[in-house]
């Protein structure tokens, strides 16, 4: 009798919660719920990070949770806190057990380096089973200053996980991929002058167009005492240096100069407290606080999510760096015009005057640049409804996530291919 073929594609993150959702649990989910309607049977397994449950289902798809431990000596609560929102290299055992032991996996995805995705790594070859990885948040096209930001928790802090690092290999894991993913083109180009390898592609995030295609934002305004006269600026992001909201407080400050009817709204869980601080002084010290309100974030399922968009007249997204920018997505499937920092990712998303507009990313003008942008949406009405339009039909053509989970179904098949080779047929 012949057996079944395995169906099941683990997927594995660093945390998965939807109290604290971003751009890479939007892209799991998504993808996965594109699985399970080909036939597939995707399970995510991750850390009890920032979570209350060790099981339960997000969006139908199942989620099973780990303990785990941050491998350093003389931690604080804070320095657990603040890896536990962005890039701690945390340690779970229990994880990687399951990894060796949850039955019926056709093939294994990480989302993250480090230890977990090592675990995923051996877990992958003591299984003889193809692994990919997809860099989320950048690797090769990270600026300096964010590298060594994510390290202040750990500054000076003995760490006695390095031997479980190595024997994870968990510096080898994008050299033992069977099949390394982007989601930016300069990430791309990047990755493929770095490894030793071609196991390389390109795979854009996608965007689930009818869901953002229609809101109510009135009804939004009027929840949040928003006028209805006012000219909404946007922005949804983690509340974090690498997002640069405060250039764009500057920004908005001097455009509301010449705009009295302008508001600003940041929505996002606040991933670096400190800089969350650092934004509501500029707001008191500016004398914004009747102009400009920042929301916690939003669940994936929440409608005021794609209200909020709709009760936007511009998006605005001046991150530092960004590997992708999924919220643009979301932002053109409403038929909001976008205004970006020219930066990774969004460089080849955004054209400059036919889909969005380009700010610059560095130079003392950066905030003066974007009020004039601003400005410019703000006087010809016209503008914004023809970057939006043009945005939305971007986002329909290219970016629906049917047509991006085909081509990851690609991409699995190049990387089953590879592992056979490297391991001969897979294991049970």
């Amino acid at each position: 009798m012949t057996r079944a073929r395995p169906n099941g594609i683990v997927h594995v993150p660093r945390r998965f919660v939807a109290e604290e959702w971003g751009g890479t649990e939007t892209v799991i989910l998504e993808l996965a719920r594109q699985q399970q309607r080909a036939g597939s049977q995707p399970l995510i397994l991750t850390s009890m990070a920032l979570a209350s449950c060790h099981a339960e289902k997000i969006g139908g798809v199942p989620v099973r949770r780990f303990s785990y431990s941050y491998p350093f000596l003389g931690l604080s609560r804070a320095d657990r806190a603040a890896l536990d929102r962005k890039g701690g290299n945390l340690l779970s055992l229990s994880l990687f057990c399951s990894l060796l032991t949850t039955s019926n996996v056709r093939l294994f995805h990480a989302h993250t380096l480090k230890r977990v995705g090592g675990a995923v790594r051996t877990a992958a070859r003591l299984r003889r089973k193809p692994f990919v990885v997809s860099l989320h948040g950048g690797v090769f096209d990270v600026p300096a200053a964010e590298s060594e930001e994510l390290l202040k928790p750990i500054a000076n802090k003995p760490e006695w996980g390095r031997l479980f690092g190595a024997l994870l290999g968990s510096r080898r894991v994008l050299e033992d991929a069977d099949q390394v993913i982007c989601v930016g083109q300069s990430e791309l180009d990047k990755a493929k002058a770095q490894l030793p390898h071609d196991r390389v592609a390109y795979l854009p995030n996608g965007v689930d167009c009818a869901k953002f295609a229609t809101g109510d934002g009135a009804a939004f305004r009027h929840q949040h005492q928003i006028p209805s006269a006012a000219f909404l600026v946007l922005n949804i992001s983690r509340l974090d240096r690498q997002k640069n909201q405060l250039l764009l407080l500057e920004a908005f400050a001097r455009f509301r100069a010449q705009n009295p009817l302008a508001f600003l709204l940041l929505i996002g869980p606040e991933t670096q407290p400190d800089y969350a601080t650092q934004l509501r002084e500029f707001i008191s010290a500016n004398q914004l606080g009747g102009c400009v309100r920042i929301l916690p974030g939003l669940r994936n399922d929440d409608p005021n999510l794609v209200n909020a968009f709709h009760a936007c007249d511009v998006f605005v997204l001046p991150s530092r760096h960004e590997p992708f920018g999924i919220v643009v997505l979301e932002a053109w499937s409403a038929g909001r015009p976008v205004i970006v920092n020219r930066v990774g990712g969004l460089q080849t998303l955004v054209r400059h005057g036919e889909n969005g507009l380009f700010i610059h990313p560095t130079g003392d003008a950066s905030a003066d640049a974007l009020a004039a942008q601003l400005g410019c949406v703000a006087a010809s009405p016209s503008l914004g409804q023809r970057l939006g339009a043009a945005g939305r039909t971007e986002a329909e053509s290219r970016y629906d996530w049917s047509r991006i989970a085909r081509q990851l179904e690609q991409l699995y098949q190049a990387a089953e291919a590879h592992a056979a080779q490297r391991c001969g047929r897979n294991g049970a």
